[in-house]
């Protein structure tokens, strides 16, 4: 059956910042489905021109209030590349377990508090603290405890300060995490495995909605990949950090003041669900047990799945937080000065998870440790045109649907990817003009 339809939805509502979906239909053809990016430019690759390196982590940071943590370490790493600093095993290891932090309080974030109420029918969590206080509480606790990692690890959990090239300005001390340890294993696995059933009971609520595409992540030999890895592609492998250009192939689109990016396709995927799809042979069994019983599989083309990849990677980060604390505990911990003496001046690339896909820092220096250019790539960027591509498929499949289900499905779609367009949420403003 032909239809016209113009949907117009302005300042999607449980993301953070601002976009708009726009979708037209004319005698039953798609004429336009997209994302439309209104956020104005933030120019921080300009801001970090002359400035020390000493400066460029702390500055980065800023990019995010929720992602802050990631954007210091792919600086750290980028710096620390371009300068030829090298760390410490326990420095590495002080990192994976803030990475694990940040990935658990924001997937968390993301699973209850945005992603939740669509699967329940509710417009807010707000309706949920009084008709699931329990749910609403744990919640909140597992996010708190995440956010204690980075409290006690880099000194805050937004803008870490501790955290430097070369090391650390402090570490914390073997009492702070064992008392980590024990509130990592009676209260944050215990409360995964309730998040689990959780969202087994409300995973119904989740669109049946296939598109393949490809998926781009961090992978490596040793572990799930989120401090380290090299690029992998579903599509065509592994490539090193330093050729993430190749891999990105960014773009500019008329209905967005962000940048697209592509790779071997159209468009792909970057997120917990590129991880999952690349790397869910590095689990462990209780991690892929969780992952089956909330119907997850590995090479699932299913966007909306990736909130349940990000509540395996929350259960995953947990286990392995702990291990990395009984490693540390076991070494001994040393009061390590930082390496910050170069040994060479140039350009080098950081690459790391964030809880949205694989970001990328890259730094030149000249001899006197100061920026001379930066690029940075972040995930929702990369994200963007697989939306895109994801919506004009979407559409034609649901067109008979009701209206309020075409729109509730669509920003569902943009929600599962868990966009990060700016630091502010906005109100829900809807049209329908047929």
């Amino acid at each position: 059956m032909s239809r016209n339809m113009d949907i117009n939805v302005k300042h999607l509502t449980r993301v953070e910042g601002h976009g708009n979906i726009v979708v037209n239909m004319k005698e039953g053809v798609l004429e336009k489905a997209e994302l439309q990016i209104v956020e104005a430019p933030r120019y921080f690759e300009a801001m970090l021109k002359g400035r020390s390196f000493h400066e460029a982590a702390i500055i980065t940071s800023r990019i995010c209030g929720i992602c802050s943590l990631g954007h210091q370490m792919a600086s750290l790493k980028a710096t620390e590349d371009a300068l030829g600093i090298e760390v410490s095993e326990q420095t590495i290891l002080l990192r994976k377990l803030l990475t694990n932090g940040a990935t658990m309080q924001s997937n968390v974030l993301h699973a209850y508090f945005l992603a939740a109420p669509d699967l329940l029918g509710v417009g807010s969590v707000f309706p949920l603290v009084g008709s699931h206080p329990d749910v609403v509480l744990r919640a909140l606790r597992m996010k708190r405890l995440a956010n204690d990692i980075g409290d006690v690890v880099s000194g805050r959990a937004v803008h870490p300060i501790t955290p430097v090239p070369g090391g650390f300005t402090k570490i914390p001390s073997e009492k702070e995490l064992l008392e980590l340890k024990r509130r990592l294993q009676e209260d944050m696995v215990p409360d995964f495995f309730a998040t689990v059933e959780t969202m087994q009971a409300i995973a119904g609520g989740i669109p049946d909605f296939t598109r393949e595409t490809e998926y781009i992540s961090l992978r490596c030999d040793e572990e799930y990949a989120l401090y380290d890895g090299d690029i992998c592609s579903s599509d065509t492998g592994l490539v090193p950090d330093s050729e993430y250009l190749k891999m990105t192939n960014e773009f500019i689109v008329p209905h967005s003041t962000s940048k697209h990016c592509k790779a071997n396709r159209s468009s792909y995927f970057a997120g917990a669900l590129a991880r999952w799809n690349n790397n869910n042979d590095k689990l462990p069994e209780v991690a892929l047990k969780a992952a089956a019983d909330m119907g997850l599989t590995p090479n699932c083309y299913n966007p909306y799945m990736n909130t349940i990849a990000q509540v395996v990677e929350a259960g995953y980060c947990a286990l392995d937080s702990v291990a990395i604390i009984d490693k540390l505990l076991s070494d001994g911990l040393k009061n390590e000065l930082p390496n910050q003496e170069p040994t060479k001046y140039g350009t080098g690339v950081g690459a790391t998870e964030v809880p949205r896909g694989i970001l990328y820092h890259e730094y030149s220096y000249d001899r006197k440790g100061q920026i001379t250019a930066a690029n940075c790539i972040i995930p929702t960027g990369q994200n963007l045109e697989n939306i895109d591509d994801d919506m004009k498929k979407l559409v034609p499949e649901i067109i008979e649907e009701s209206k309020e289900e075409i729109t509730l499905k669509l920003e569902m779609l943009v929600r599962a990817y868990d966009p990060c367009i700016s630091c502010s949420v906005h109100m829900l403003d809807v049209d329908f003009i047929e």
